[in-house]
């Protein structure tokens, strides 16, 4: 059987199985999210026993540390997702919510929110998308396919075990999650081509996977992921907020599409305000890369040239600019950004409220870090990724972005 055959038949099985899980009630679905999130803290030394042969072989192939982290599992992170994935049950399930009313014709018209259908996901080495996209699925009545990167395939074997385990003792089928096993780039591949099989395919990951997929996928895609996140001081920020905020969103976790990739700094208080930063980044080896006016306050920072503006570098490195005005930061930010998340650190509110309205980008906030553009933070338990896109989601992907809509229409030998 040729990759293709086995991507086709992983395929077939899933919308075998939507079929039928659309159908499920929310106290079926409910009941296996539960025993999927006991049973992952109940397994969790089989769960870390595959993660450590995961994380071995990537330290052995050279995968960074920040990349590492992201691959790696604790008892506390299992914990995490199993507490997660019981948010999710406590969560109102969208599908067959809607609104209805009736025309002078007499016909009586439903909208109401159904499943995509199957769902498959191009990831990289992060286990805890294999759990959260289960769960969100399952929850939603839609089938997933999961490609995960070849660092996390132990880790996510194991997972999708567990899960199938968890659907198969409440009598639905576990053909509802498929894992492809080949990780070889030819299966990603066939997944991207699988139209009539796959209602959307959702990449996460760096800029290089998101590009492959979205130039060679047949079937619709959701853009996600790619965070080349901002942070401006405006002349009226604190400066201890501004360094609290700034060094949180570079330094918490480098290595998420939703730490800042780029500080821009208005140029009356970069004076003040770079030497301090520069100070408290330096506890955290963050390697700094600025404009000529950065570089005579910091002395240290290496140039920045045009690119290092465009990079998402998932690492202790951060750009840095002096501008005049805030205009200029947003004209900055709308060229450089790929529409994820920005702030402001400001007390103007005039300034807040420009920045709000002008930038264009997914998730933009005031005086905060930009490390809350999470699904969880945003109160929905999980999500499936950050669309960077606007159709037909945009921003955390809970579960009202796993729905369509459908019409549903009733009379009575009504005519036009």
């Amino acid at each position: 059987m040729t990759i293709h055959e086995e991507i086709q038949a992983l395929c077939e099985n899933a919308n075998e199985a939507a079929s039928k899980l659309a159908l499920a009630d929310t106290k079926t679905k409910n009941a296996v999210l539960l025993r999927f999130a006991d049973a992952l803290v109940e397994n969790s030394e089989k769960i870390l026993e595959a993660n450590a042969e995961d994380l071995k072989r990537a330290e052995e192939n050279g995968v960074p540390s920040t990349m590492l982290d992201r691959l790696k599992l604790t008892e506390a992170r299992i914990e995490a997702i199993g507490s997660s994935i019981k948010d999710i049950a406590t969560l109102d399930d969208p599908i067959g919510k809607g609104e209805t009313w009736s025309r002078p014709s007499g016909i009586e018209i439903s909208r109401v929110k159904v499943p995509l259908g199957v769902v498959a996901i191009i990831y990289e080495a992060r286990p805890n998308v294999t759990a959260d996209s289960i769960a969100l699925c399952v929850k939603t009545g839609n089938s997933v396919i999961l490609r995960g990167g070849k660092e996390a395939i132990n880790t996510n074997k194991a997972v999708v075990a567990i899960a199938k385990s968890a659907i198969d003792s409440c009598e639905l089928d576990p053909h509802c999650v498929e894992l492809v096993t080949n990780t070889d780039r030819e299966s990603a591949t066939a997944l991207m081509t699988m139209r009539g099989y796959v209602d959307v395919l959702i990449p996460r990951g760096g800029k290089g996977l998101i590009k492959s997929v979205v130039e060679n996928a047949t079937v619709p895609v959701i853009e996600t992921g790619a965070g080349n996140c901002h942070l401006y001081v405006d002349e009226s920020a604190n400066i201890d907020m501004a360094v609290h905020v700034a060094i949180n969103a570079k330094c918490s976790r480098p290595s998420v599409c939703n730490a800042i990739e780029t500080l821009l700094v208005h140029a009356s208080i970069a004076a003040k305000f770079l030497p301090e930063f520069a100070k408290t980044a330096a506890k955290f080896n963050v390697e700094l890369r600025g404009c000529a006016r950065t570089r005579v306050l910091i002395p240290d920072a290496l140039e920045a040239t045009d690119e290092d503006y465009y990079t998402e570098y998932n690492d202790y490195i951060l750009a840095i600019r002096v501008v005049e005005t805030v205009e200029d930061a947003i004209a900055h930010v709308n060229k450089y950004s790929t529409g994820h998340s920005e702030a402001i650190i400001t007390s103007n509110d005039d300034n807040a409220n420009k920045f709000l309205s002008e930038v264009n980008s997914a998730a933009v906030y005031v005086n905060a870090s930009t490390r809350f553009t999470d699904g969880g933070e945003f109160g929905f338990g999980a999500e499936i990724g950050i669309s960077t896109q606007k159709l037909h989601v945009r921003g955390p992907m809970g579960l009202s972005a796993l729905t369509t809509e459908k019409y549903l229409i009733k009379g009575n030998g009504n005519v036009r």
